[in-house]
């Protein structure tokens, strides 16, 4: 990402309508299995960006901590910018942490990012620093036939599906225990813009994060009350969304072996 992806993206991360709709996704889907507590939990978010989410996460840790690392420098800048006060710059594929020391673990849209094999090689690590019991929360882009220049603006290297993305997380290891597509009331609206429009230079090319234009910012309020209604209707612990742009997988590290059955533990 440019320097100027991380100036917009600080500009827009607490305000812009999918990072905040998308927080409402993620919060209906965590919270039953990780409720916010008074009590101390040490949180981690893996690709923290400019660390809008790391706030956020707050409720989660209670009175513990919560940690981003990032690997690029504009990105530590921001987060430091923002006066968050445990950042560091370390990649995903080498967490500079000690075996089994998180409760709580984040990666948004990062594990896309990576090249080759990386993408295991981050769950691995985040399956070693997470402690026995943990929950860690992976969203990743979904649909490799959706690819457009919003991807090559931001990087993107790969794409999922919701059976490949937990497949990859079930041969870590982890314990699948909520997945679901999400964004999907927008997105046949999404794929047309990006599959057609675009295409045809009736859209323009790079990343759909863009400040929506004055006359058009009344759409924000809109736009985020349709993904409150997405997380309002997942409320429900066996639904799931069959489609969408995003793919959620909410994942436990097994507490303990009592014979052929793994115990996971709710961070209660």
């Amino acid at each position: 990402m440019r320097i100027e992806d991380y100036e917009l993206l600080y500009r827009l991360e607490n305000t812009f309508w999918w990072f905040v709709g998308m927080r409402k996704i993620a919060a209906t889907l965590l919270e039953p299995f990780c409720p916010r507590a008074g009590f101390p939990r040490r949180v981690l978010d893996v690709g923290c960006g400019t660390g809008g989410n790391l706030f956020w996460l707050q409720r989660y840790a209670g009175t513990g901590t919560v940690t981003g690392i990032d690997p690029a420098d504009a990105a530590i800048h921001f987060c430091q910018t923002r006066d968050h006060q445990s950042v560091a710059k370390a990649s995903a594929t080498e967490l500079p942490f000690r075996d089994s020391v998180f409760d709580l673990i984040t990666c948004f849209d990062v594990l896309v990012q990576l090249p080759g094999t990386g993408d295991e090689e981050a769950l691995r690590e985040i399956y070693r620093v997470l402690r026995p019991g943990g929950i860690v929360l992976i969203r990743v882009a979904a649909y490799e036939w959706m690819r457009s220049s919003h991807d090559d603006a931001l990087g993107t290297v790969r794409r999922y599906e919701l059976k490949s993305l937990t497949a990859l997380m079930t041969e870590v290891g982890f314990c699948p225990l909520r997945s679901t597509y999400a964004n999907s009331l927008l997105f046949p609206a999404a794929a047309f813009r990006r599959l057609v429009l675009k295409r045809i230079g009736l859209a323009a090319a790079g990343s759909d994060v863009q400040p929506l234009p004055p006359r058009f910012q009344w759409l924000n309020g809109v736009l985020t009350r349709v993904l409150a209604k997405e997380a309002t209707w997942l409320k429900r612990r066996q639904r799931k969304l069959r489609g969408g742009l995003s793919v959620i997988c909410l994942a436990a590290k097994p507490a303990a072996v009592q014979g052929s059955q793994e115990q996971v533990l709710t961070l209660k």
